[in-house]
């Protein structure tokens, strides 16, 4: 290691330390020294975006993939508010980021310099930790804790400023080495509890999937759950925690959740709750399982002290990593009485997945059927928010970890660069990016991006010529007074084909399962516009006329 090197090349040497193989960036001037910093790392893969909303949902989305922080740079000002919902996002979505900052000059700082904003104050409310790097000799300290602060307890997003002039100054030093994540073990006593209480229940569920959740949580769970009968819903948009092939697999909660399954889990006796946190969107309103839940016992197992007890009363709190909850309780010797339930779920779930022939011209419902019957097992999906997520939500089996990228945060324009990152992390795999219209436009200059680095991946676009969430609850609360969410659309599959991509137009099921037939034959950039109908509104069987009626 040089004596004389840059302090942006002491940065880029720490994260190099810290396993950072990727970096999704917009250039700003404000950072032009790391810049040339990467010119000459080989070891990171600079991925040019095209904003940075793009960008930082590109980080979020690859720090979930691969459990260590995905990492961005923005310039200041503009830069760093666009990428702001990349933050927002990492941080309901328990994943772990690192937003870098290019700041203004030290001595420009409090004068409202070109594009200044405080960004510690900015940022503070929504990430774990914001923070500026002033000195530039506390380079490596600051990149190891922000790695180690996104990474432990309930991962999340870290936001670094670094001053333009603080990263051309020359320093000497040396990376730290790689931090990970503590293993916090179960405690033998509370799991001993744990089991007793499981054992004294008589219809008891499981809700999994959220912080620190990872292949092996997922392989140990299954095998815990599925040889006591224990029925395992996932929390909302976290459909790949449990293999829906297990036997056990009773659905997922959220928006549009299977009306048997939310019986279930209200009349359940005892709650197993791992990972999650029991939002807003997983309990609709805090009202399938209300904070106090009367009548229920909750088990809470979490990585986080702060989450456990902070909104619901838990029974039994267990600070913990889910891995080593989930094979702490698949090895565990004592005999527990299984329960029928499980199967019973799994039969519920599996007939509420299957989609039936409907009416509409285009039936999303039986596209996604074929897409699981013809598509590999280990497709990721990716989308952003809108109603049309809730055809795939119901219908597509999350067969594979990870398989599901989508923003808890209801954030639309994710699905985009979701599938940009999830293509370049997975380049043997079947990517499939599903967008509405309205959610498409928000992020799709990010087409640019796959075509620049040639990647492989699938966008669906459907296309109802509305904001049709919004448009859902306008038609419950105000019948047939539509207000501000109707959207006049392009030619999407011409837009497609502008980046080069295989596109097509389909307007019924049949011109749709052809497409999606073909595009599976092809490499590359892929894009399917497929135009529905207003009516048929929502995969739950909600249309506008029954919205009106009510």
């Amino acid at each position: 290691m040089s004596e004389n090197q840059t302090a942006a090349a002491l940065l880029v040497d720490s994260l190099i330390e810290q396993g950072c193989d990727r970096i999704f960036t917009v250039p700003g001037e404000s950072f032009l020294a790391v810049l040339d910093a990467l010119h000459d790392r080989d070891a990171i893969d600079v991925i040019t975006c095209r904003q940075e909303g793009g960008a930082a949902f590109m980080a979020c989305a690859d720090g979930a993939m691969t459990g260590r922080p995905g990492i961005c740079f923005a310039t200041r000002g503009p830069g760093a508010t666009n990428a702001s919902i990349g933050v927002h996002v990492a941080m309901q979505d328990s994943q772990p980021m690192v937003l870098f900052v290019g700041d203004v000059g030290r001595p420009m700082r409090d004068r409202e310099g070109f594009q200044e904003i405080d960004f510690p104050a900015f940022f503070g409310p929504i990430c774990k930790w914001a923070a500026r790097i002033d000195d530039p000799a506390r380079v490596p300290e600051y990149i190891a804790r922000a790695y180690a602060t996104a990474m432990n307890g309930r991962p999340g997003p870290v936001v670094l400023a670094v001053p333009e002039d603080m990263l051309v100054e020359e320093v000497s030093g040396a990376p730290r080495p790689m931090v990970t994540r503590p293993a916090q073990a179960a405690c033998p006593d509370a799991m001993g509890a744990v089991m007793a209480m499981i054992g004294d229940a008589a219809s008891p569920v499981a809700i999994v999937g959220g912080a620190g959740w990872n292949a092996r949580t997922r392989e140990y769970f299954t095998q815990f759950a599925e040889r006591i009968g224990l029925p395992a819903a996932t929390a909302f948009r976290r459909q790949d925690a449990i293999p829906a092939s297990s036997a056990v697999y009773a659905g997922a909660l959220g928006y549009g959740p299977n009306p048997k399954l939310v019986e279930r889990v209200k009349n359940a006796d005892l709650l197993l709750v791992v990972g999650a946190r029991l939002g807003e969107a997983t309990t609709d309103g805090y009202t399938v399982v209300t904070p106090d839940h009367p009548g229920q016992i909750l088990i809470h197992v979490h990585p986080d002290p702060e989450e456990l007890d902070s909104v619901y009363r838990a029974d039994l709190a267990l600070c913990c990593d889910t891995a080593e909850f989930a094979e702490t309780a698949a090895l565990w010797d004592d005999d527990i009485l299984s329960f029928d339930a499980g199967a019973q779920a799994n039969r519920e779930w599996s007939e509420w997945a299957t989609p039936q022939p409907g009416e509409a011209k285009l039936d999303l419902g039986m596209a996604v059927g074929a897409m699981v019957e013809h598509w590999p097992e280990d497709t990721i999906v990716c989308n952003g928010a809108g109603n049309f997520a809730g055809w795939w939500h119901r219908f597509w089996r999350y067969r594979a970890h990870p398989s599901q990228l989508a923003p808890t945060c209801g954030a639309m324009g994710y699905g985009v660069p979701a599938a940009v990152a999830a293509a370049r992390r997975f380049p043997d795999r079947q990517v499939v990016a599903v967008a509405g219209d309205g959610d498409f436009l928000m992020n799709g200059q990010e087409l640019a991006t796959a075509a620049q680095y040639g990647l492989d991946l699938t966008v669906i676009v459907v296309d109802n010529s509305a904001y049709g969430t919004i448009r859902m609850h306008q038609e419950r609360e105000h019948p047939g007074r539509i207000s501000a969410t109707t959207l006049a659309n392009p030619d999407f599959a011409a837009f497609g084909k502008s980046f080069g991509a295989w596109s097509a137009r389909v307007e019924t099921t049949e011109e749709m399962l052809a497409a999606l037939e073909e595009a599976r034959g092809h490499t590359g950039l892929r894009l399917i516009h497929a135009v529905t109908d207003i009516e048929y509104i929502a995969a739950s069987g909600a249309t506008v006329s029954g919205l009106r009626s009510k």
